[in-house]
């Protein structure tokens, strides 16, 4: 096989401290690559007035594969006011970087597992009727399709007259026709056939895959009659292609309560673009927190790994650094098994669940303990010696 090569793009904050971590265990496990660097980020906002450089987007289309540490992204008003004089007023506006790249690159398939590791103390836990407690197994994987819905991006403050010409066609507009255009802003929620058919193929061939027995559609087709609607009912339709597998319907808002009572019940579930955001963070909960959650966007060309946590600038210049590097080491993982190494990946996951079994290392965030440089004095691993830690349970 071909020695591969990684377009490694730290981002911001705490993006540029466990991205190296992730190496470091992918070289202990014997993953022979090469690694690029590629900026992305909000200095290339400030000084070159785009977030992610075409630079960046060129490794990507050569090499096809990338890990993605974490950005740090602000309200249109603060990034208008730290973009450089140089180049204010020369009509640049901020994009997520990642938001773009995904669409860019019909990056569409984004999948988040949320796996319990017995013995990591921020696991759920359920309250038994004889006073104990229990801590049922979590072992979901949200499917998220990636590049539409309330994300695609199509919005406007004070829209122009034609596009609210059109809004006024809509018989429900009427509610609206007499606000001012400088007092609304307007975001459509896109949900195209194909790309629904698409993630819920994902989603059920991953059940067939794994054993899952059951795949939950997490939708609002009750409110959202058009867009919730059809993305439901091209679910539907794929599982006629899938017969074993049972297609669950839940709502957004109950799965939120379903979750918290009884989450050992969901496998699969697939949701619209800021449904699964919502139901992947909410599932991370339950699992350790974004300390514990990972992501891989896919594309048919081009895939990316990331963690889902934020940028947390506050973080990045503590020495030694003390934030979780596991989700972007799991993120890791996605990327061995998007390219085959499965065994690598396995025996990652075997070293991550062995060192929270055994407890004797544990990031601040494991320990309930607020985040600062003293959590080092009150028993708290610093990032690097987490990795040292799973490093050695290889």
């Amino acid at each position: 096989m071909a020695r591969r090569t990684i377009v490694t793009m730290p981002g911001d904050g705490i993006g540029k401290v466990v991205l190296p971590e992730a190496i470091r265990v992918l070289q202990a496990v014997g993953f022979d690559a090469d690694y690029v660097h590629g900026d992305i980020g909000w200095d290339f906002w400030i000084h070159e007035g785009n977030a992610l450089p075409q630079r960046t987007i060129d490794l990507l289309t050569q090499h096809k594969i990338g890990l993605f540490g974490a950005i740090t992204s602000k309200s249109k008003d603060k990034a208008d006011a730290e973009l450089s004089p140089a180049l204010r007023g020369k009509g640049y506006s901020y994009f997520s970087p990642i938001v773009t790249m995904r669409q860019h690159f019909n990056l569409d398939v984004c999948v988040r597992p949320c796996l319990s590791f017995p013995g990591n103390p921020l696991n759920f836990i359920r309250r038994k009727p004889d006073g104990g407690f229990e801590e049922p197994k979590v072992n979901a994987v949200v499917f998220r399709q990636n590049t539409e819905g309330l994300y695609a991006g199509v919005e406007w403050t004070n829209p122009p007259e034609h596009v609210r010409k059109a809004f006024e066609s809509h018989k429900k507009w009427g509610a609206f026709k007499s606000v001012p255009p400088e007092e609304l802003a307007v975001s459509l929620r896109i949900i195209t056939r194909s790309a629904s058919r698409r993630i819920c193929h994902a989603a059920f061939e991953y059940a067939r895959r794994f054993g899952y027995k059951s795949v939950t559609i997490c939708e609002k087709p009750n409110v959202l009659r058009e867009t919730s609607g059809m993305f439901t009912e091209e679910a539907k339709r794929v599982a006629r292609d899938f017969p074993g597998i049972a297609l669950w319907e839940t709502n957004i808002d109950a799965q939120m309560m379903w979750l918290t009572k009884n989450p050992e019940d969901y496998g699969v579930i697939v949701c619209s673009n800021m449904f699964g955001d919502i139901v992947s963070d909410a599932f991370a909960g339950l699992v350790g927190g974004l300390g514990f959650a990972c992501s891989a966007n896919l594309g048919e060309e081009v895939a990316v790994f990331e963690p889902t946590h934020g940028s947390a600038p506050k973080y990045e210049k503590l020495s030694p650094s003390i934030v979780n590097p596991i989700a972007m080491i799991l993120s890791a993982c996605l990327m061995l098994d998007h390219l085959g190494e499965t065994a690598r990946s396995e025996r990652i996951k075997r070293a991550i669940a062995a060192v929270v079994a055994e407890g004797r290392v544990r990031t601040y965030d494991m320990l309930r303990l607020a985040g600062g440089p003293d959590v080092l004095r009150q028993g708290a691993a610093s990032t690097t010696q987490m990795t040292d830690a799973i490093i050695a349970k290889l």
